[in-house]
């Protein structure tokens, strides 16, 4: 949404938050984090996109005129938090539209090393229609598109999840520790300022309160609770 209109209590500098929902997902998988953030002081941009039909980089393009947008109507820092593939899409958009007062970037379950579950399940018909394009990309394989992005040099604090609600992938699919769809140790990132663990599975880590909790506590410092 929109920075409200009218008189408002004074905001921290580092006012902006864009959210990227995980694939096949929507803003409303963001809407519990989305709350805390405005209650926390945080102007958010919860944006919807077409997680299941286009690759990484055109999904950067699509998401570039409203992050724009709301980057210019802040005049302040711009936060990103992403959720599984939001968070890839996120490094993907960065990397080609770096906004100009960048702040801090959350990564909730993000496959960085990918997922054995897409290994598992990519060459699978219904999973290459029902995932798309971007689907492909989640593997633990090298993708062009990810491969050739540069390094990170941003403060970026990644949070994992070690439960699962699917007990065949987290049993004999992914290594230990998991949230179901990704291991933690995947969820890493060279470069990365700050990682942490949370008792959730991979559906449930933007709804979590302490995943939530861990997110403001980054954004404002720079370092999980």
């Amino acid at each position: 949404m929109s920075p409200p209109s009218g008189p408002k209590a004074p905001l921290p500098v580092n006012s902006g938050v864009v959210l990227l929902h995980g694939i096949a997902r929507t803003s409303r998988s963001m809407n519990a984090m989305e709350k805390a953030l405005e209650a926390s002081g945080f102007h958010t941009l919860n944006l919807d996109y077409a997680s299941r039909r286009k690759p990484l980089d055109q999904l950067a393009a699509d998401i570039h005129s409203p992050i724009l947008n709301f980057a210019n109507g802040l005049g302040a820092e711009l936060h990103f938090v992403g959720h599984s593939m939001g968070g890839l899409l996120a490094r993907v958009y960065l990397a080609r539209h770096r906004p100009r007062r960048l702040g801090r970037v959350v990564m909730l379950g993000t496959p960085n090393q990918g997922s054995e579950v897409a290994d598992t399940l990519r060459n699978l018909a219904i999973f290459r229609r029902f995932y798309g394009p971007a689907g492909q990309q989640l593997t633990t394989g090298p993708d062009a598109a990810l491969t050739a992005l540069p390094a990170i040099d941003y403060c970026v604090g990644i949070i994992a999840g070690n439960r699962s609600i699917d007990p065949i992938s987290s049993t004999f699919v992914l290594p230990k520790p998991n949230d179901g769809k990704v291991s933690v140790a995947n969820t890493k990132l060279a470069g990365m300022s700050g990682h942490v663990v949370v008792g959730a599975s991979h559906p449930m880590l933007a709804r979590k309160k302490a995943a939530i909790e861990q997110t403001i506590a980054f954004l404002r410092t720079g370092r999980f609770a």
